[in-house]
């Protein structure tokens, strides 16, 4: 495994909440859409996709293959784009931590499941005993995270 690979995926994972905390401003700025500031998002997000694929000199002919994908190929962009409204309208309501608490521990469930059972050609992982801790730790996390002002007020 690439040693850049961890700390890029910790990386990304501050920028998760860093997201949600801009778009929640841009919403307010754009009148209090957050489908709204999604779109803005999205937006500035392929504008920077171009301009990535542009400088690195990425081969377009390769989007020529584009319609032999399956339907189903496509919804990343649905997923990404619930992803980023969600986030967006769910800050504000649940507080950031408790947000992403909760969406971590739904991807610590769902990764589990890809990985036992392959699905998508994801390579196959077993769920064994120490993951299956980390995931019911994650869990435990998230209850602490979720009942922490309530156990700190009583």
């Amino acid at each position: 495994m690439n040693a850049l690979f961890l700390p890029l995926a910790f990386i990304i994972g501050i920028v998760v909440p860093l997201q949600a905390a801009i778009n929640n401003q841009l919403k307010a700025v754009i009148g209090g859409s957050p489908i709204m500031a999604a779109l803005v998002s999205f937006l500035v997000g392929a504008v920077t996709l171009i301009l990535a694929a542009l400088l690195t000199g990425q081969r377009w002919v390769g989007l020529a293959a584009l319609p032999r994908a399956e339907w189903w190929m496509l919804t990343g962009g649905v997923l990404g784009a619930l992803f980023v409204f969600g986030t967006t309208l769910l800050a504000p309501r649940l507080g950031v931590a408790v947000m992403l608490s909760l969406i971590i521990a739904g991807q610590v469930c769902a990764s589990l499941l890809f990985d036992r059972y392959g699905w998508l050609g994801m390579p196959l992982k077993e769920i064994n005993s120490w993951r299956l801790l980390g995931a019911v730790l994650v869990i435990a996390g998230v209850l602490l995270v979720n009942l922490g002002d309530k156990i700190g007020k009583a």
